[in-house]
């Protein structure tokens, strides 16, 4: 009997066994074991050692990459956390259709990536984009939303959190609606504004919340790559080259496997550790 038990158990956690070998262990070796060779797909392998490691070093457009992946952190982020954030406190009151503003902040999440962004190419269009004809109807002049090197991933940042703000409105309502209304009421009678309340019992209750979505918005803007490759293609002058369009066009387009096995596993890192340093000083934050 206790046999037999033990073959239901091992049954039972098998499925999740295999996933976890055929999705992530196997596919984490191997980029490790590609990363020490050079291979093209087509030819055999060939071993070469540290030599990919060492030609990250003096990759510049590598470099470049990591820095317009930074920049777009940068303005993503703060921008994602503090809209949904806002917009999910405003969700959260007794207002008028509240259920159809929920849904509707919600569908581009579920619209396929590849629609949205063409959607938003065509918004930012230079010479016919209704954005520019808006902007020239008040008097301005037009913007080269995607052509001009200062604006491109900024305006892909915009994009971006427009795309995927209503998921983190989702995670902040249920973070909002744990908050216990007896807190409230309490710090009411202390004669305690909106404002109080929000910073002393709102924010350290949701922490947990803002930490995970905090974790997810840098992964996701990590992984930055459907945006720039269908609107810019990395341009211009490289501006918008994120480091996963960068590791594709490696892998893809010039047929570095082992190089490109090798960047994949020092991004993966670099989010590693971004995410342990956002949990540390978040967690510190923490009554």
């Amino acid at each position: 009997m206790r046999r037999n038990k033990t073959i239901s158990s091992y049954l039972l956690v098998s499925p999740y066994l295999l996933h976890i070998f055929v999705f992530v262990l196997f596919p984490v070796g191997f980029s490790l074991y590609l990363s020490f060779h050079q291979w093209n797909i087509i030819s055999p392998m060939e071993y070469v050692g540290l030599t990919n490691y060492e030609k990250v070093l003096q990759d510049q457009y590598f470099l470049k990459s990591l820095r317009n992946t930074l920049v777009f952190l940068a303005i993503h982020i703060p921008l994602q956390i503090g809209i949904a954030l806002g917009l999910a406190v405003i969700l959260n009151q007794k207002i008028w259709f509240r259920a159809f503003f929920r849904g509707a902040f919600f569908m581009p999440v579920v619209v396929s990536g590849v629609v949205v962004t063409i959607l938003w190419q065509q918004l930012y269009g230079y010479e016919m984009g209704s954005i520019n004809l808006f902007l020239m109807k008040l008097g301005f002049e037009k913007i080269g939303w995607l052509t001009d090197p200062q604006w491109a991933m900024p305006s892909i940042a915009i994009m971006a959190t427009w795309k995927n703000v209503g998921l983190y409105i989702i995670l902040f309502l249920v973070g909002l609606q744990s908050v216990p209304k007896s807190l409230y009421e309490a710090s009411s009678l202390e004669g305690a504004t909106r404002w109080q309340q929000f910073w002393h019992i709102t924010l350290p209750v949701i922490n947990p919340t803002m930490m995970m979505v905090m974790i997810l918005s840098t992964i996701g803007g990590f992984s930055l790559f459907i945006e720039p490759y269908v609107m810019t293609g990395g341009g211009p002058l490289n501006s918008t080259l994120s480091a996963v369009l960068y590791i594709y066009k490696q892998g893809f387009f010039y047929y570095h496997m082992g190089y490109a096995a090798t960047l994949g596993l020092l991004l993966a890192l670099i989010i590693l550790l971004v995410v342990f340093i956002q949990r540390m000083v978040i967690e510190n934050k923490q009554p």
